[in-house]
């Protein structure tokens, strides 16, 4: 209630010369309020007392209950033009919410206020005080048990506790006032229901897993009340005022109830034709402590169309759960004429109904935050309920045919059982990590059958990557053993996440927005965009397991055709790298944690759609993470070899190159979604659930008419090199300059630290070029500035021989000169185009 001791005064008619009964209506611009207007403005002239002007009243005025003033001054007013007589007065005005704790406006409002108001009317003659009271006064009876007016009153919570203070007030009212006091059930409209079941609804629609719990007795329920029966009983109580008992007491609400179970499987019934909607009874220690835990750590985010809210569910409510209401309601027929003529098993259909035709205005009358693919289909002019129609549709669809995948993952459950005797493991630890990881991918596959089980699908992706770990933490003694758990390892991720549909996408996100973001010229997640990425972590990838072989002791030996061993020192250049003490440092082979990346490059680059870059941006940032910095740790790998270990490895270059080539190649997609990332949460998203389930886009959803490899052969391999990057002959002439500078140790014969700095230059500039070969990247390129300058400046602190002076100056004004042209650039990238100069 507002604490302002404003009043104003609407339609001020004399209701004498109406001949019309008067009835003041408190809380009259409510909901109730304004339909209880609407109703009795034939047969009585309505006056409504409120803290906003009611419309529907005949006179209407502004009065805070927490004033004796503002009571005082509007009753004086009241009098003054319509008399003392009053034929009812309709209390509906107090305080409520769903927190469950105390809040002193219960007291001010619904307690002090109603003995405010009594008092006011103590110079009235009124006929009826009628008071909206609540069913839960009432002590819960169980299954079985109905409730009436005899029933102990035991208000368990702190609003029909309030409740029951106030009936008191009015029943030990000094100026006997005749009264009626309503004790009414659960509301609810063809649109809107009081919250419990409005919530009850909205978390089935949302296919919440908190839908499929619940922490009291599944059998209990409660009576609900349809709006216009409780219009209509109210109307019956005016109607017979005087022939009703003076101190009257009545129970109001339908007499059939439905238990909680009831309820969901109805719901589910008209929301997704599911006869039974699977509810599972929790323990209310459990439940407590889950409610607890989410008011407590769930912040309230603010976005730009709702307000945030925290969790509806408190831990107040799961002593409540199995309270039961079934109402007798035989005073009301027999008092008052009065039975409902609504039932709420056939008005869940109107309440779904409405629901499923506009779900972001039922959210809003129902005063209920709207989910997320909710309000951003509203953005698109889209019914979110056909959004997801649409979109679970598909999803059933492409579940349906890639359920062989989880069979698989089944089958290889089983194979991971046998693996440990068949192939012999030496490792018990490997052992028995195999069959703990097989009877966990066996119930994750088997619960990935399931379609509405897409989290299953990631906890057996959690399984393949522990596979994939496991033979470098036990340092796997057997060949076999390393060799079948990488492979397995990778398989089942790829049975697990990488088939359709992926899991964990946002209806909306994969039903709306664009292809190609705006403003580009072409998709940066197209297949064709990817696969270069993924061809050369398919090198690194065998290249890293056959070194991680010899330091996992399972070959004698490693190919390196350049640089060989001597008599003194028999192991070759790569030997000497890998069983360096810099590899020995790490607590599990390094080349094999360089396997294991690349298979998740892998991975990682076949998982995803087409938009992944705006449907799956943690997927993407992963990709990139995996790429650019850990290609970047590559090349200070490979510039440590001959400062620190003074020698070379040929395959750590070649994987090394490997890694470095894929930086260009991946860079657009990083730039798109880290673009897509900043644009909508610009524009109000939530960062972090964009970032975890995608997001729509401006523009409009588009059908792809073709595979992007049904056109010539010439076509494709042109958009596999250059899709995103290409050659500017300065940037190319670079490049035999930095392996010229890090080979100055065999060509100009450099030593010491001029060798060290020219090998250290050299490295980044072939590092700075190839990731400038990118247009997204094309700015990075002026990094070559700095490290020219640089090698004006060595070749005088080293104090070296005339050739390396030149060598470095000419060096160094060459990558000064060839960095500064940018070179044609041949796509649009929206607003990143000002980043490319």
């Amino acid at each position: 209630m507002d604490h302002s001791t404003d009043l104003s005064m609407n339609n001020e008619t004399d209701s004498q010369d109406t001949g019309k009964p008067l009835v003041l209506i408190t809380g009259s611009s409510g909901n109730i309020g304004t339909h209880l207007c609407q109703q009795l403005s034939t047969n009585y002239t309505t006056i409504g007392l409120d803290r906003d002007e009611c419309e529907s009243a005949d006179e209407s005025y502004i009065c805070d209950l927490t004033s004796d003033e503002s009571i005082e001054l509007a009753l004086h007013k009241i009098r003054e033009y319509h008399g003392k007589q009053i034929a009812a007065v309709v209390h509906l005005a107090a305080y409520f919410d769903f927190t469950g704790k105390p809040d002193p406006l219960y007291e001010e409002v619904n307690v002090e206020g109603t003995k405010r108001l009594l008092n006011g009317l103590a110079n009235f003659e009124v006929k009826r005080f009628v008071y909206s009271s609540t069913m839960l006064v009432h002590k819960a009876g169980v299954p079985g048990q109905k409730v009436d007016e005899d029933t102990a009153v035991e208000p368990a919570w702190e609003y029909p506790k309030s409740k029951a203070c106030t009936e008191n007030v009015i029943i030990k009212n000094d100026n006997k006032i005749p009264y009626t006091i309503l004790r009414l059930a659960g509301l609810y409209d063809d649109e809107t229901a009081v919250p419990t079941l409005s919530h009850q609804i909205a978390r089935v629609y949302e296919r919440d897993m908190k839908s499929h719990v619940y922490a009291g007795d599944l059998m209990a329920g409660q009576s609900f009340i349809h709006q216009e029966d409780m219009i209509n009983v109210f109307e019956k109580v005016i109607e017979r005022r005087e022939s009703l008992p003076k101190a009257h007491v009545v129970l109001a609400g339908e007499e059939e109830v439905m238990s909680y179970q009831a309820l969901q499987n109805r719901i589910g019934n008209l929301l997704f034709g599911e006869t039974q909607w699977n509810t599972v009874n929790v323990p209310d220690m459990f439940a407590k402590a889950g409610a607890w835990m989410q008011v407590k750590t769930e912040p309230v985010v603010p976005d730009a169309i709702d307000h945030g809210e925290k969790p509806f569910i408190k831990p107040f409510m799961i002593d409540l759960a199995s309270q039961h209401y079934h109402l007798d309601i035989s005073r009301a027929k027999t008092q008052l004429n009065w039975q409902p003529k609504h039932k709420i098993f056939d008005k869940l259909q109107s309440l779904t109904s409405h629901l499923k035709a506009d779900p972001s205005a039922w959210y809003k009358k129902n005063g209920i935050t709207r989910p997320d693919w909710i309000q951003t289909s509203s953005e698109k002019d889209k019914n979110s309920h056909t959004v997801r129609e649409q979109n679970e549709k598909r999803y059933r669809d492409q579940h349906q045919n890639f359920l062989w995948a989880h069979f698989l993952n089944i089958g290889l459950a089983f194979w991971l059982l046998s693996a440990p005797s068949i192939l012999g493991y030496v490792s018990q630890a490997m052992s028995v990590s195999n069959y703990i990881s097989a009877f966990a991918l066996m119930f994750f596959s088997c619960m990935s059958l399931s379609w509405r089980m897409g989290w299953a699908r990631w906890g057996a992706g959690l399984v393949g990557f522990w596979l994939l770990c496991a033979p470098l933490i036990f340092w796997a003694p057997s060949a076999a053993g390393y060799l079948n758990d990488t492979l397995v390892g990778m398989l089942i991720i790829g049975f697990a996440v990488c088939t359709r549909p992926t899991p964990g996408v946002a209806n909306v996100a994969a039903e709306t927005g664009p292809n190609v973001p705006p403003g580009w010229d072409f998709n940066p997640s197209g297949w064709l965009q990817r696969m270069p990425v993924i061809a050369l972590a398919f090198v690194g990838f065998l290249i890293s397991r056959y070194l991680c072989a010899y330091q996992l002791g399972h070959i004698d030996a490693v190919w390196d055709p350049f640089f060989t061993g001597v008599a003194s020192d028999p192991q070759n250049g790569t030997e000497e790298i890998i069983t360096s003490s810099f590899s020995e440092a790490w607590p599990v082979p390094d080349a094999g944690l360089g396997a294991m990346t690349y298979a998740l490059e892998i991975l990682t680059g076949i998982m995803g759609s087409t938009r992944r870059w705006r449907t799956m941006p943690w997927l993407v940032m992963l990709f990139g993470i995996m790429i650019v910095p850990l290609g970047a740790i590559s090349i200070l790998f490979i510039i440590i070899q001959p400062i620190l270990l003074g020698t070379w490895c040929t395959l750590c270059l070649i994987a090394a190159a490997a890694m470095l080539i894929q930086i260009p190649y991946s860079l657009d997609e990083l730039v798109a979604t880290s673009a897509f990332l900043y644009r909508r949460k610009k524009q109000g998203r939530p960062f972090l659930r964009i970032l975890f389930t995608g997001d729509t886009d401006e523009g409009t959803a588009e059908k792809i008419e073709r595979s992007e490899f049904e056109r010539t052969v010439g076509t494709i391999i042109k958009d596999l090199v250059g899709g995103g990057v290409t050659f500017p002959i300065g940037l190319v002439l670079c490049v035999p300059i930095g392996i010229w500078l890090m080979f100055t140790r065999m060509t100009l014969g450099a030593e010491g630290g001029m060798a060290n700095a020219d090998h250290l230059i050299g490295a980044l500039v072939i590092t700075v070029v190839v990731t400038a070969l990118a247009e997204t990247g094309r700015a990075f390129r002026y990094v070559l500035i700095p490290l020219g300058g640089a090698l004006f400046v060595t070749p005088f602190i080293y104090s070296v021989g005339a050739m390396a002076i030149a060598s470095s100056i000419f060096s160094g004004a060459l990558l000064i000169g060839l960095s500064l042209p940018k070179g044609n650039i041949h796509n649009r990238y929206g607003l990143w185009d000002k980043a490319i100069f």
